[in-house]
């Protein structure tokens, strides 16, 4: 069976378009998937496994609580799971990035750090526990 969706794509919008790219390819290490240029600029990064949460205030201020120690996000944040927290974070700051929390250990085990992108948008970098 089709399931009813078959792709999540987040467009983002910015007036500095040059920096969100340097950001994304350099911070974040992507590489385009494909390029529009013929009515402006776009770029498509492939992002691998993508999901859609929907929190309740509650659960938005919970998760900044752990990972920020207060209520910081606003509608939208992404959460990118990579393989190494401490070297994203730091490639990522490297790239235009702004730490708004030092990384933490979630009560189920995953590491996070959050970040906010030269756009402002926030962005956890987390890493899954290893399996054993």
């Amino acid at each position: 069976m089709t399931p009813p969706i078959l792709q999540l794509r987040v467009a983002v919008t910015t007036s500095d378009y040059e920096k969100l790219v340097s950001f994304y390819q350099n911070g974040l290490g992507l590489d385009p998937a494909a390029l529009w240029t013929d009515m402006g600029r776009a770029v498509i990064y492939d992002m691998g496994r993508a999901t859609l949460e929907i929190f309740d205030e509650q659960q938005a201020a919970s998760v900044d609580q752990l990972e920020a120690e207060q209520r910081v996000s606003g509608p939208i944040r992404f959460a990118l799971q990579v393989p190494n927290v401490d070297a994203a974070l730091e490639r990522a700051l490297a790239n235009g990035a702004t730490l708004v929390h030092k990384p933490v250990t979630t009560p189920w085990g995953d590491y996070n750090a959050r970040i906010k992108s030269p756009d402002g948008l926030q962005i956890t970098l987390f890493q899954a526990p290893e399996k054993e």
